[in-house]
């Protein structure tokens, strides 16, 4: 590795902290992963859906993007996304075992779909890809207000070809808004591989909306954050939309009620487990020397106790009262 390849996060204007932040988040992300799964098979949660070897592109383009100014539509497997732009181990916990104090639905919805109004997360919902017209409408009203600030939308490959993806892609286009669309193109549309649901390139679609699309390799960490960051400066400046096409892989079944092995290999999941972001970012670290296995062992073991301490909270914590059924249903009425 060259001199110039060691120091690319600090070409890029990242400090040798930011990029160990980066790193701190993608293995919190996998360890809360990790951590879902055994709670699901133990029966203290009913049901996760993973997002194991997408971490490295959501954290990047989470530290590409503004915290606090910028609007969030993230999907339901961007827990990499949701940690790296403010959300804490212990409010994910809450999410998944459906209690009273999860901040994104009050526990009233499957863990995933997140929201989180102090941090700019807006809500989502069960039906893919409605955060991409939504993430237009939120780009619309910064143009028409005069505000400094990107809409953010992630969604997968199978969520690409749904008609809220061109619609929004489309108002998005016509009107030059300040949004960034980002496919985390996992390869997998559930069970269905990508070259039976996608004929050609999703990034060219982009093309045909008219602004730019960009496909990058989202194992790279450093190349996500410089292709989301040139988006969020282009978005700025007036210039318009662009789609990203992150490329990375699933390596765990699409959620815990699917049997991966009915449509793929487990000589497919390791040809593609060898190429994880995650263990390529920390070599990178390691070659730059701010990293060593000693410390990684510190702090996956500082993590695994922020884990324990979050999971036995939200054990603990109380579930949603049935006289709340209805809260935030309907609007209150008011006298007068």
């Amino acid at each position: 590795m060259s001199i110039g390849q060691i120091t690319k996060h600090r070409q890029l204007g990242l400090t040798d902290g930011q990029a160990l932040e980066m790193y701190t988040y993608m293995l919190k992300a996998r360890m809360f992963d990790e951590r879902c799964f055994l709670l699901q098979r133990s029966g203290k949660i009913a049901f996760h859906v993973s997002g194991i070897g997408q971490e490295t592109a959501q954290v990047a383009a989470a530290f590409a993007l503004s915290r606090g100014e910028d609007y969030f539509l993230p999907y339901y497997r961007d827990y990499g996304f949701v940690l790296s732009v403010g959300m804490t181990l212990k409010e994910l916990m809450l999410s998944v075992f459906a209690k009273a104090e999860d901040p994104n639905s009050g526990g009233r919805q499957m863990p995933g779909h997140f929201s989180h109004k102090k941090l700019n997360i807006v809500t989502g919902s069960s039906p893919v890809t409605t955060q991409v017209p939504h993430a237009a409408g939120i780009a619309l009203a910064a143009k028409m207000k005069r505000k400094n600030f990107v809409a953010f939308a992630t969604f997968g490959d199978g969520s690409s070809n749904q008609g809220d993806f061109h619609e929004g892609c489309n108002f998005a286009g016509v009107h030059k808004l300040p949004v960034i669309f980002m496919c985390e193109n996992n390869q997998y549309a559930i069970s269905i591989p990508l070259h039976k649901q996608v004929g050609g390139s999703i990034a060219e679609r982009a093309h045909g909306y008219g602004f730019p699309g960009v496909k990058v390799d989202g194992r790279d960490a450093l190349e996500v954050y410089r292709v989301v960051k040139e988006a969020r400066e282009r978005a700025l400046r007036g210039e318009g939309p662009t789609l990203i096409e992150a490329v990375m892989y699933r390596i765990p079944p699409h959620s815990t009620s699917d049997n991966d092995l009915l449509y793929r290999t487990p000589e497919e999941v390791e040809e593609n487990r060898a190429k994880d972001g995650l263990p390529r970012f920390k070599q990178y670290l390691i070659d730059c020397g701010l990293w060593s296995e000693t410390q990684d062992a510190e702090l996956a073991a500082a993590i695994k106790r922020e884990l324990v301490e979050a999971t036995n909270y939200a054990d603990d914590a109380p579930f949603p009262a049935p006289e709340d059924t209805l809260k935030h249903v309907y609007a209150e009425q008011r006298e007068g």
